[in-house]
């Protein structure tokens, strides 16, 4: 019975250290191109594994990249308490703090290509091919990952209550994701923008329109808790 247990608990370990190396080879991939060109045949030839085998400790492609998602969500958060600490100025009126928060939250986030590009995906193509449990066990944890950024956030901006912290803390990520897919246009576009100096006004910068429509946000949560 012993020699069972053992077997069980050693079979544990090797897919769990299995699981691991498939997610960081995916990680890999995802600082050498996009989402999208991310395929589970490349991640299986990476990994060593048949397709097949891969399928064996994810459901899917989508579902590893879920995972990366939210592993990329929670050290953004490790960082950003520090970042905002040193940024966000006590004293300032509620408006100022607001406009730091939104420059620190936007900036944080660029230096992240990797988790902006897995938010740019998230709705349209990773919830996608995936078991409802898998769904409901990533949805959980970005509950649990909101949940941290509205710690967050509350005490730099006392003003707003948790459910105007929970509205900016769902619009900051859907945001993120509109605009870091905006901000990459396609070769087409590039070379309509260089053609034409009119149409070359209409590319954005990511940090800065990220930054302008959080703290437009914030603003608006400020005058409603005011109100």
């Amino acid at each position: 019975m012993g020699g069972m247990t053992f077997q069980r608990a050693r079979s544990e370990e090797q897919r769990a250290v299995r699981r691991r190396v498939i997610l960081d080879t995916a990680a890999a991939m995802l600082t050498e191109m996009p989402v999208a060109q991310v395929t589970l045949n490349e991640l299986s030839r990476r990994v060593g594994l048949a397709k097949s085998n891969v399928l064996r400790y994810f459901e899917s492609r989508e579902a590893v990249l879920l995972e990366l998602l939210d592993v990329a969500v929670r050290e953004w958060l490790e960082q950003l308490d520090h970042t905002l600490s040193e940024a966000v100025d006590a004293s300032g009126t509620p408006v100022e703090r607001a406009d730091q928060v939104a420059a620190v939250v936007a900036a944080s986030l660029a230096a992240r290509p990797v988790l902006c590009d897995l938010v740019g995906a998230q709705a349209a193509v990773l919830e996608h091919n995936v078991s409802p449990r898998i769904a409901a066990e990533f949805k959980r944890a970005a509950i649990a990952n909101a949940e941290v950024l509205i710690s967050l956030l509350r005490p730099r901006l006392p003003e707003l209550d948790e459910h105007a912290a929970f509205k900016f803390t769902a619009a900051a990520f859907m945001v993120t994701g509109a605009i870091w897919t905006h901000c990459r246009p396609s070769a087409a576009m590039l070379a309509a923008y260089e053609a034409d100096p009119e149409l070359a006004a209409m590319r954005m910068d990511f940090t800065a329109t990220l930054r302008e429509t959080l703290e437009v946000f914030l603003s608006g949560l400020l005058a409603r808790a005011t109100r």
